[in-house]
């Protein structure tokens, strides 16, 4: 977990700052003093994630054809939704706009007299596959006739598509997340092909979005409990080793602590600073969600970081003298 350089290291007032990186590179502060309450119209507010400031590139791939191809063309209707290049909707001011830098995936074979064809293709496919799902307004009517389209050519199509990932790796299940689009998100879970595990650019995976997105219903919650046992809840991101669960304590997410909890998320996994979940929520004085750790059966206490024990409980204290200074922390917060 990223630290502050400033404050003593016995200050109360030092804590630990974390970033969390949005799904477009983009740092978010998470630091306690503006961390979110449990409400999901707070952790709504906290999802807007840094957003790209391009829109989608032109298609670049033109149909010329010669009186050759036109001879043996095959007939023109093949069920494929008709391409378009219109971006996104200017509507919905603050959808993120996917990168427009496509990626190549690693098994497309790359040679001088296929390169050009390829990327074009594969640029064209998944510019036209991000207009549609990765907006924040996708509609899942549109979005299930484009995979039902996709299925009837082959599932192997429909799982390459659906795991797409843009310039900054991220796919269509990190950006419905991001944006909360629990319908979509529940569509594209039930093909049963999405790698939730995948990481982007910034090292995160569509399960640890969960920790800034905002749900509001109970079918919401349904889907995200069905994404978190899709994939690893233990899964650390690539930058600072923090999972899902410390992201949705550090920023005051009661409601996601627990369905993380629920699916198997571990307590005393620690990141590359050394620092648990219950470290992490002692820091930001998150007073509950300390309780809820507590609870867990195995939670240990008296673990400590790599670089300080300002926050933590020394291994030489005694199991009492930790349960006190905890008693004493909850003090502290109810009287706040």
């Amino acid at each position: 977990m990223k630290r502050k350089a400033e404050g003593e290291p016995g200050s109360p007032s030092t804590k630990k700052n974390l970033q969390f990186i949005g799904v477009n590179g983009g740092y978010e502060s998470t630091s306690s003093d503006d961390s979110s309450s449990e409400s999901s119209d707070e952790g709504s507010d906290s999802s807007e994630y840094h957003e790209a400031r391009e829109k989608l590139p032109e298609s670049t791939v033109q149909h010329q054809q010669t009186a050759h191809n036109k001879a043996s063309q095959p007939p023109e209707s093949t069920g494929v939704p008709q391409q378009t290049s219109v971006p996104l909707p200017a509507a919905i001011p603050d959808s993120h706009s996917p990168s427009q830098d496509a990626k190549l995936p690693d098994q497309v074979p790359q040679s001088p007299v296929t390169d050009t064809v390829v990327q074009q293709s594969y640029t064209a496919v998944l510019q036209e596959w991000l207009r549609v799902s990765c907006h924040k307004a996708a509609n899942t009517a549109v979005v299930k006739a484009y995979m039902d389209t996709f299925a009837s050519i082959s599932p192997q199509l429909l799982e390459f598509v659906i795991n797409m990932a843009d310039g900054n790796g991220n796919t269509a299940l990190h950006y419905t997340v991001s944006h909360s689009n629990f319908p979509v998100v529940k569509l594209l879970l039930d093909t049963g092909l999405c790698n939730a595990d995948k990481q982007n650019k910034a090292g995160y995976t569509a399960i640890m979005l969960t920790a800034l997105a905002a749900f509001h219903s109970d079918s919401d919650l349904q889907t995200v409990l069905q994404l978190l046992r899709t994939g690893d809840v233990n899964a650390k991101a690539s930058q600072a080793g923090q999972t899902a669960l410390m992201l949705a304590v550090s920023h005051g997410r009661g409601d996601m602590v627990r369905a993380l909890l629920s699916c198997g998320a571990q307590v005393n996994i620690r990141d590359d600073d050394g620092s648990t979940a219950l470290m992490c929520a002692c820091e930001h004085g998150h007073v509950d969600i300390v309780r809820q750790l507590l609870s867990v059966p195995g939670c240990d206490a008296t673990l400590t970081d790599n670089v300080t024990a300002r926050v933590t409980i020394s291994e030489k204290n005694t199991a009492a003298e930790a349960s006190g200074f905890l008693r004493q922390l909850l003090v502290f917060g109810r009287s706040r």
